[in-house]
């Protein structure tokens, strides 16, 4: 038995006036998804509780059956998991994202031009970060370079009694209300401040500047944590699985549980990333005995963020095209019995620009199945079933019929 999880991360949106009222999914040309939907059974599931912010760790961590209640301990620590930082138990860490800030004199008067530099290179981030890791001498204080814009800072002896914002939330808002505060902000300001005056002038920023691009020109930091403690998904769920992903969240996740993480050449977290060869890596693990696989593409929850309408009607399309179409063909044309679960993690409407907590649609097909929902693949016709799961951890749990 194979098992599949095709998870497009912040897919699910709101209706929306520049698509003449309707969402992406409505939109998107996937005829894939909606052969899922329509042959399998449709509904809505919660997956992040009340009590939670909406963020890519706490709901992919629901999808992949791991109750956020029990094992979340934080973002940034899922993220050293992926990069390879042995964390001690002290050890508090932050994600440290490079941003494009505005040009105010006052750090305080500053705008969040841009959460993710232009999304700026890896090859260009790790230069920068290399360059704060000789200047920001702050005692206590390890930087690590991660994927392009996201990047790692750890406190030894750390406080979490800190209150911080991530920066795609604040998107083109001033940043003033939104400065790091608690026993420990001033701390975390000040690595801040001097991250920008160090970054400003650097000559990869004047190079981006004269090309037309935003410079990477201060971090910011957020997604406190401490040391996670996840189950082996093999223990958990009896099965051998493999994360496949371009960003260090869910390969961080793959990691902490066990799984094999796959690497996939060109796969960059946004709509350029290699929409082939994840469904390739994808084929490639079944074909050497894996029994799970998690398909996380980023591509959606990018486009949502930059408000890129047309982009995200397409990264929906591409996925639908590039990864569901290639795997449920191999799947069917396996001999073996399958299921798949198709799924984002939370929403990221393009008119707000950043996570929400609604429920998001669901769908899983099992081969042979013989109820259908008969719907295509939307937010409107998931609620429509009436199939509601209040936690998003179920999910893996009716994949797998536990």
């Amino acid at each position: 038995m194979k098992y599949v999880v095709f998870l497009g991360d912040g897919m699910a949106d709101f209706a929306c006036n520049a698509l003449g009222g309707k969402t992406p999914l409505e939109c998107a040309n996937k005829p894939n998804m909606d052969m899922i939907a329509k042959k399998g059974s449709l509904g809505l599931a919660k997956t992040v509780d009340d009590t939670l912010s909406p963020g890519s760790d706490v709901a992919n961590l629901s999808v992949l059956g791991y109750d956020p209640l029990v094992y979340y301990s934080g973002r940034s620590p899922l993220e050293a998991l992926s990069i390879g930082v042995d964390l001690q138990a002290t050890d508090v860490t932050f994600r440290a994202n490079l941003v494009t800030l505005s040009d105010e004199g006052d750090y305080s008067q500053k705008t969040m031009v841009d959460y993710s530099a232009g999304e700026v290179s890896t090859q260009e981030a790790v230069e920068l970060i290399t360059y704060l890791q000789k200047e920001l001498v702050i005692p206590g204080f390890s930087l690590y370079s991660g994927i392009s814009y996201r990047h790692l800072l750890v406190w030894d002896n750390g406080s979490l009694n800190v209150k911080l914002t991530p920066p795609h939330d604040i998107s083109k808002k001033k940043v003033t209300d939104y400065l790091p505060g608690g026993e420990a902000g001033d701390v975390l300001l000040d690595i801040m401040k001097k991250s920008h005056m160090l970054l400003k002038n650097h000559p990869i920023n004047q190079e981006r500047i004269r090309r037309g691009k935003n410079p990477a020109n201060s971090l910011w930091i957020w997604g406190e944590g401490t040391k996670p403690a996840l189950d082996s998904f093999k223990e958990k769920y009896g099965l051998s699985g493999c994360m496949i992903s371009a960003v260090d969240l869910l390969k961080g996740i793959g990691n902490g549980t066990g799984m094999q993480v796959a690497t996939v050449a060109g796969a960059t977290g946004n709509i350029d990333t290699n929409f082939e060869g994840k469904a390739e890596a994808a084929i490639k693990a079944f074909e050497s005995g894996c029994e799970f696989v998690y398909i996380h593409v980023e591509a959606p929850d990018e486009c949502g963020h930059q408000g890129q309408i047309e982009q995200k009607v397409k990264a929906i399309e591409l996925i639908d095209e590039k990864i569901v179409g290639p795997v449920m063909n191999y799947l069917e044309n396996s001999g073996e019995d399958y299921a798949v679960l198709l799924t984002p993690d939370h929403p990221t409407p393009l008119c707000v620009m950043t996570h929400v907590k609604d429920p998001v649609p669901f769908a899983i097909y099992k081969k042979g199945q013989k109820e259908a929902s008969k719907l295509s693949y939307t937010e409107a016709n998931a609620k429509k079933t009436g199939l509601f799961v209040e936690k998003g951890c179920e999910l893996i749990k009716m994949l797998l019929n536990k």
